[in-house]
């Protein structure tokens, strides 16, 4: 692996393998799972790939770097997840056995990472996530204390867990302790608030009362510069592209959207924000900040580039590589453009909440009623809705209608600009409503599904997105 440079290109690569299972079980429709971090698009891609008859597997994909680390698994084992290394232009190989209890017998991959470093890789970091000490009240300390016990934490499950595992080369000890720390900041500096109220319920036992939260100032933001996000090496690492989305929409940080400006206008008004937070104002690090804000638009809003923005990219980048990838992904876009339907919010307010769900339901007589639960925190959510986006498209002017559902959990300004890329129907429930609609299904988490036939009778429930193809054939069978 050469990590000492981040080089962005426009390719494709391409995964194939086998799956080797006993004879004596039988398995159909085994799926491999693949989740592809891309770094100018700002977002993940995911695929089911189907495995034939033989066993065999083969998916191709578009990627923007040399490499790329990608996260795969079968739904024969699901706690069993690999990270592998794909190559621009190239294949890689990766082969997996079964034993007779379905645990992950052999791997052989090539070329990649050494095989006890693929299957542990996501083991450690799942082992990291786990490790923990005795709860430390932090809810009634300050900024600066919370931080410091934050790095201390990062710091200390490194040592602990990675440092010592023998089985692990120095450059796969480092990558696990990049990727951690990315998460650890993702979902306790930057959850901030929500972190102190669970801090507070797990060290005074008390989930009544709740602890006074300290007011958050930009100047908070100064850990930032502890990552360097300058440096390939972090560049390179799965959950970046998560902290790029993060802090484009960090409500503190109130970085301006990039609308028509020209990209160095924007870029300045950007380092008068970060540059002191990140500890620098040049390099590589902006210019992916740029282009993930333009794919802000693109994916958020599944919104085209518009003339003016086309004309800015290509004077800025010119025939870059960076131009490239966007202008990839507006082509794509488009065509999703023109089949989204348009955006319907449904004021559902004064319903009370055991008349919600038939209320909803009889607005689409006649039609098979797809409902999806979901929240605009929830990743899953999200990632199932980009992956079923080109398989809905299918289904514009037949008798099908998309119904989406959330509620207060979801921040209603983010919801509202959500929506826009996501298109057809949409209800945002109070609390009495949802708990309502949740404990009516038996759902317990989301994403959560429910399917209505065309007379309105239910009738599939699930949670969790089982794929494309799957979606496609119950929604198909309806139709006919």
């Amino acid at each position: 692996m050469d990590t000492s440079t981040t080089n962005v290109v426009a390719g494709t690569s391409k995964i194939t393998g086998k799956i080797i299972i006993p004879d004596d079980i039988r398995e159909n429709d085994i799926q491999v799972k693949f989740k592809i971090p891309l770094l100018i698009s700002g977002q993940y891609s995911t695929y089911d790939c189907l495995v034939d008859q033989s066993g065999e597997f083969s998916l191709d994909f578009d990627v923007e770097t040399d490499t790329t680390f990608v996260l795969l698994y079968t739904d024969l084992n699901f706690n069993k997840v690999f990270m592998v290394e794909a190559v621009n232009g190239g294949v890689t190989n990766l082969d997996i056995t079964y034993d007779s209890h379905l645990e992950v017998k052999n791997v052989e991959v090539n070329p990649s990472l050494s095989k006890p470093e693929i299957i542990r890789i996501v083991d450690v970091l799942n082992k990291m996530m786990a490790y923990g000490r005795s709860p430390t009240p932090l809810y009634d300390k300050s900024l600066d204390e919370f931080l410091d016990n934050t790095k201390s934490v990062v710091s200390e499950k490194s040592e602990v867990i990675v440092d010592k595992d023998s089985l692990l080369s120095k450059e796969v000890k480092r990558i696990i302790s990049e990727e951690y720390r990315l998460y650890h900041y993702l979902y306790s500096a930057f959850e901030y608030e929500d972190y102190m109220k669970m801090n507070y319920r797990n060290t005074t036992r008390d989930t009544v009362g709740k602890p006074t939260i300290q007011k958050i100032e930009r100047t908070y933001f100064s850990f930032l510069k502890d990552f360097n996000f300058n440096d390939p090496h972090v560049q390179q690492r799965f959950a970046f592209p998560e902290m790029q989305k993060t802090i484009l929409q960090n409500e503190i940080l109130d970085l301006p959207p990039i609308g028509e400006s020209d990209i160095p206008s924007w870029l300045a008004r950007v380092k008068v924000i970060l540059a002191d937070l990140v500890g620098f104002e040049d390099g590589l690090y902006y210019d992916i900040l740029a282009a993930n804000a333009y794919s802000q638009q693109l994916n958020e809003q599944v919104k085209p580039l518009t003339e003016k923005q086309k004309a800015h990219i290509a004077h800025y980048w010119k025939v870059g590589e960076i131009a490239k990838i966007l202008f990839r992904n507006n082509e794509r876009v488009v065509e999703l453009d023109k089949v989204k339907s348009p955006v319907v919010v449904n004021d559902v307010s004064t319903v009370a909440q055991d008349q919600i769900i038939e209320n909803i339901v009889s607005k689409y007589k006649g039609k098979v009623i797809f409902i999806d639960l979901w929240a605009t925190w929830c990743g899953p959510c999200l990632e199932a809705m980009n992956q079923f986006s080109d398989t809905k498209g299918q289904f514009k002017d037949k008798n099908v209608v998309f119904v989406y559902i959330t509620n207060g959990s979801s921040p209603q300004k983010l919801w509202e600009a959500k929506i826009q890329g996501i298109g057809s129907d949409h209800y945002y429930l109070n609390k009495d409503q949802w708990y309502y609609m949740m404990n009516h299904f038996g759902f317990e988490g989301i994403p959560s599904y429910v399917l209505y036939n065309k007379e309105g009778t239910l009738v599939k429930k699930f949670t969790g997105f089982p794929g494309n193809e799957k979606v496609k054939e119950m929604i198909d069978g309806l139709l006919k």
